[in-house]
């Protein structure tokens, strides 16, 4: 099944500033530590708003001071920096603030021998996450997917109360980059960066992260009633066939819908305030679909972050041991000779494996395993209370046999459903590895929308708009076809093409 693809997920665009060369040492009392990469920049400036002796928290503590530490060089004592003038345009920093070039900073990607640190910019600050990463409230694999990058568009995109975040970020900042270096990543469009900026400010202000929690309410609704129904159906009109197969799909559409409304919840886009999303993202995606919410973020938050980038992005795991995808992906199998399935014959095998039998064996065994192994004791509780309720309900009306049939059964049509409309939006666009492209680039080329109509914005949860869905994830998902037609401009502005099926 090599797909079609509009581009790769890794090209590259040329980059419009010059490489830039390794600064040099620095001076009395600064040289380079041993495990450092080739040089750290000597423009160390005094007055502004910097750090006075810059803190790394590990759970809340920090170390003062001019110390180097493992993983990283902390900043001089105040009154011990050397002086400096403002330069591009940049003010000065506080005292004792260490500065980097990009050069450095990807070099801290996690890769190589140990120490292996790991770096990542937001709006121009240096922060070392070597020892937080792993406690990032989002998973570390999201946040080792930007290790040695900017993260900046990342950042705004999944966090709503950017403010509070900030202040727990102090901690981890190591410096700034450089003035003489460019704000925008190198190997970055600045061109679209700069304009997709422009877009988000417009979106803002227009009012399109705000949700119309009424659109809401009546979607949550429509979800109880239909899965009262499923159960009123067998009460009243027994269990003959008829009566079992109507049950059957009418829960059936009652758990798609609620997967779509925990994928709304799970993006805080319901809410203004975080803490109703997480605890009505529990209540959905554990007691009414029986699976973990945390364990869903975790795994969701990669995808977003960077989408059919292998090896970073989850939901492409399938390759190459189930499924070769990708045209260059498959083309570098061949290569190195590598076959795990009869890949040829991929595009049968698939109908009767991943659509029918993701969520009843591999998603129903993952979210136990990853809840039991992670602690997720919250989650494991509410979860159990699906499966109560289902036996109990269900088992005063079915025998034993038809029990397990009927939970099989509405699971491997909820999975054929939500397969097929989770990735006919991906598996058609380029997948590869990824080549730290700018947050646009890399949303656009990994998604494509399919054609708008009432029935399709409620069959697909409005994920028929991947592409919007993509670049604004916390977006309310009724505002979508609002903000398309400035999506459309933008591409048509870059030369991008806006992929719709």
């Amino acid at each position: 099944m090599a797909p079609r693809g509009a581009g790769t997920c890794g090209g590259q665009h040329p980059s419009p500033f010059p490489k830039v060369s390794p600064q040099t040492s620095l001076g009395e009392g600064g040289g380079r530590g041993p495990g450092r990469g080739r040089g750290v920049s000597p423009l160390i400036y005094r007055g502004g708003s910097g750090l006075p002796g810059l803190a790394m928290a590990e759970g809340g503590g920090g170390r003062e001071g001019g110390r180097r530490r493992e993983g990283g060089w902390m900043a001089p004592p105040r009154g011990t920096a050397e002086e400096g003038e403002e330069e591009d345009g940049h003010p000065a920093a506080g005292p004792g603030l260490r500065f980097f070039t990009w050069e450095e900073i990807g070099q801290r990607n996690g890769g190589g021998p140990p120490p292996q640190e790991r770096w990542l910019v937001i709006e121009r600050k240096v922060y070392d996450i070597s020892r937080f990463y792993r406690r990032h409230p989002g998973g570390a694999r999201l946040l080792e997917s930007h290790a040695g990058q900017d993260a900046t568009d990342a950042f705004v995109a999944f966090h709503v109360n950017k403010v509070l975040v900030s202040k727990y970020l102090k901690s981890l900042q190591i410096g700034e980059l450089a003035p003489d270096q460019p704000s925008i990543e190198p190997t970055k469009n600045k061109m679209l960066v700069k304009d997709f900026r422009e877009l988000r400010a417009t979106v803002e202000k227009m009012g399109l992260l705000k949700p119309n929690q009424l659109f809401f309410f009546l979607h949550l609704a429509h979800i109880l009633l239909l899965d009262i129904a499923a159960w009123l159906i067998l009460f009243y009109f027994g269990t003959s066939l008829m009566p079992f197969i109507v049950s059957l799909v009418v829960l059936t559409i009652s758990q798609v819908q609620a997967s779509w409304l925990q994928h709304d919840l799970g993006h805080l886009s319901v809410f203004r305030k975080t803490k109703w999303n997480h605890l009505l993202h529990k209540f959905v995606m554990c007691h009414l679909l029986g699976a973990s919410a945390k364990w869903w973020t975790l795994l969701h938050s990669q995808h977003h972050a960077k989408p059919n980038c292998f090896q970073k992005d989850p939901d492409i795991d399938m390759h190459p041991f189930l499924f070769t995808l990708g045209k260059k992906l498959s083309v570098e199998l061949g290569i190195k000779k590598k076959k795990y399935m009869p890949y040829n014959h991929q595009h049968k095998y698939f109908f009767i494996t991943l659509p029918p039998l993701l969520i009843p064996t591999y998603f129903q065994c993952h979210t136990f395993y990853v809840a039991y192994t992670k602690r997720y004791w919250a989650d494991l509780a509410w979860m159990l209370t699906f499966f109560i309720r289902f036996f109990f309900t269900y088992g005063a009306l079915l025998e034993i046999k038809s029990l397990l049939a009927y939970f099989f059964l509405f699971r491997m049509l909820e999975s054929s459903w939500f397969v097929w409309v989770s990735q006919m939006n991906h598996i058609p666009m380029d997948i590869y590895y990824d080549n730290n492209l700018d947050w646009a680039s890399t949303q656009l080329q990994a998604t494509c929308n399919v054609e708008q109509s009432l029935f399709n914005d409620w069959f697909t949860g409005h994920l028929n708009f991947q592409i919007e869905h993509h670049l604004f994830p916390t977006m309310p998902r009724h505002n979508y076809w609002k903000v398309a037609p400035l999506v459309k401009s933008l591409c048509a502005k870059h030369g991008i093409e806006y992929q719709s099926l």
